[in-house]
């Protein structure tokens, strides 16, 4: 019977199993080649590990598009997406596939014909990828199956067996990383393979991985640190950190210019970008930005996170805080007087009027505009940009970050301050650089205030150092999602608690707004509500995967 299974290839034991010819990846850069002869040059290698890059999916998803946080309400509503127990999970599938391609290459490198130092970067980026599948699926299922080569119908005990503890894997996965930082090529180039990008991921993973073991709970709710594994990882990323800092020291003097370039290769704050060109590769966001189907707009707790240009919160600062918008002469609500006095991220991030049911708004060569929350997204338009190539979807070519400066030094900063040895030389270094973007005073370790706001039950610096991550990363590449979960606040998602984060913009002075309200405030819920439930820390394993494998488990509530 288990052999029926294998041959028709479900789940994990397709992907795991090479059975002959019939193996996935004789697909590909394999399609006229078999795996014995294909191994025979780094030109071969480098043409394999090219199927990597596809993981890097830069904005065709994971800009703006990810809803499910405090930052945005979605123009429909972001509910947990893994509310029951499913039957397969794409992430699942595919980061098993992208590890058996990994294991493959790097069984197989050690053949080809060139230098031990050619042979090791090919294996450092196979290595990296291992990683890199290997970190995300341990952030969404905890425990998972793990296999450091590829698998045939010898390895029962592998395929059939239970899962491996979340923390050894992420130890092998530190492994990895460790093997690709000292032997991927030190290059500059910013759209390939470098030393710098794999020390920009790991610094990413080791980051995670160090706050989640220092504020996990057990499953009661109970405080379950691993002191020892945090302060490993955390060392980790800072080290990883300042391997990037000694050689990028310069942002880019455009904070939006990150985001809405139709060419990164000169921009002094990309490690990693990718490149979109026009009819050849494109994505859709900008189109998603400005279209005449509504806006996914931020949040009115995510507008109230940014600081005033005096450097104190909404609730402390001297400068004018009203939040009440006028009417213009062009009939719509401005915001141009909230926006002056605020970090200047926030008006290079929203438009400069509110967009709402009855009183649209058109950027600069747009279409007609209306957002769920009042609140439009300009951050990623570019209006120099022609119009048929702004406002139809598969037509967009500016360029995405997939690594870069900003995440670095916010990386640094909080893992300095989770080890409890941060200075203010090392803020200097790194998040008051940004600061400096924004139009902010310097932040020092002993801070001056203590937010009102601050519900994360976390130092007054830490909070200053996660407000000034939500800020820089606002709508970025699921940040804020997974910010949420490793510091432990995932129930800030729960919109009854917190009803701020589905409420947008108070439009107390246009009457005849015809947008959902609640109170003065534009209401972005459509409707509905989202309830935390602490079993969404994990997402359920695939009841398929169980079927096949009843070792497996289930996670705790599913």
């Amino acid at each position: 019977m288990k052999r029926n299974i294998l041959s028709i290839g479900l789940g994990i034991l397709s992907l795991f199993i090479l059975v002959g010819c019939d193996s996935i990846l004789d697909k590909g850069p394999l399609d006229k080649f078999s795996n014995e002869n294909y191994w025979t040059s780094a030109a071969n290698a480098e043409g394999y590990s090219n199927v990597f890059y596809n993981e890097f999916s830069g904005y065709a998803s994971l800009f703006y598009f990810t809803t499910l946080s405090d930052d945005q309400a979605g123009q429909s509503f972001a509910d947990w997406g893994h509310k029951t127990s499913l039957v397969s999970n794409g992430t699942w599938s595919s980061n098993y596939t992208e590890i058996r391609r990994a294991n493959i290459m790097i069984e197989n490198v050690p053949k080809i014909d060139a230098t031990d130092a050619v042979k090791n970067h090919w294996i450092g980026v196979a290595r990296l990828m291992r990683a890199y599948e290997y970190s995300r699926l341990v952030r969404m299922f905890g425990d998972v199956p793990y296999a450091d080569k590829t698998l045939d119908i010898s390895d029962e005990g592998i395929l059939y067996g239970p899962r491996t503890n979340r923390d050894e894997v992420m130890d092998r996965v530190l492994e990895d990383l460790n093997f690709a930082v000292a032997n991927i090529n030190d290059v500059t180039s910013k759209i390939t393979w470098s030393r710098n990008m794999a020390q920009a991921m790991k610094a990413d993973i080791c980051l995670f991985e160090g706050t989640f073991r220092k504020y996990r709970k057990t499953e009661d709710g109970q405080p379950a640190p691993d002191a020892a594994g945090a302060t490993k990882f955390l060392t980790e990323c800072k080290n990883a950190c300042s391997a990037i800092m000694d050689k990028f020291s310069t942002l880019n003097a455009s904070y939006q210019g990150n985001y809405n370039s139709t060419d990164l290769s000169g921009n002094p704050e990309m490690i990693f970008y990718k490149a979109y060109r026009q009819t050849i590769l494109t994505h859709s966001l900008i189109a998603y930005i400005c279209s005449s189907t509504q806006i996914s707009g931020m949040s009115m707790d995510a507008f109230n996170a940014y600081l005033f240009t005096d450097g104190k919160p909404l609730a402390l600062t001297s400068q004018d805080k009203n939040v009440i918008a006028p009417m213009d002469a062009d009939g719509h609500l401005s915001l141009v007087n909230m926006l002056s006095v605020r970090d200047k991220r926030l008006s290079q991030t929203i438009d400069p009027v509110l967009m709402y049911v009855g009183n649209s708004f058109a950027r600069s060569g747009g279409m007609e505009m209306t957002s769920s929350t009042g609140f439009g997204v300009c951050k990623y338009d570019n209006i120099t940009i022609p119009a048929e190539f702004r406002r139809n979807t598969g037509s967009n070519y500016t360029h995405a970050p997939i690594f870069w400066l900003a995440v670095v030094y916010l990386n640094y900063a909080e893992a300095c301050a989770e080890l409890g040895s941060i200075t203010n030389a090392d803020l200097d270094r790194s998040i008051n650089k940004l600061r400096d973007r924004a139009g902010l005073p310097h932040l020092t370790t002993t801070v001056g205030f203590d937010d009102p706001a601050n519900n994360h039950g976390v130092s007054s610096l830490l909070w200053e150092i996660r407000r000034e991550r939500r800020c820089e990363l606002m709508f970025d590449n699921w940040f804020r999602y997974w910010d949420l979960i490793r510091w432990h606040q995932l129930d800030k998602l729960n919109s009854t608690a917190y009803p701020n984060i589905l409420l947008g913009a108070d439009v107390s002075n246009d009457p005849a707004c015809s947008a959902p309200m609640k109170g003065n405030s534009i209401d972005g819920s459509k409707g509905m509500v989202r309830e935390y439930d602490k079993k969404y820390y994990l997402y359920p394993i695939p009841t398929g995967q169980i079927d096949l494998n009843p070792q497996l488990g289930q996670n705790p509530g599913w």
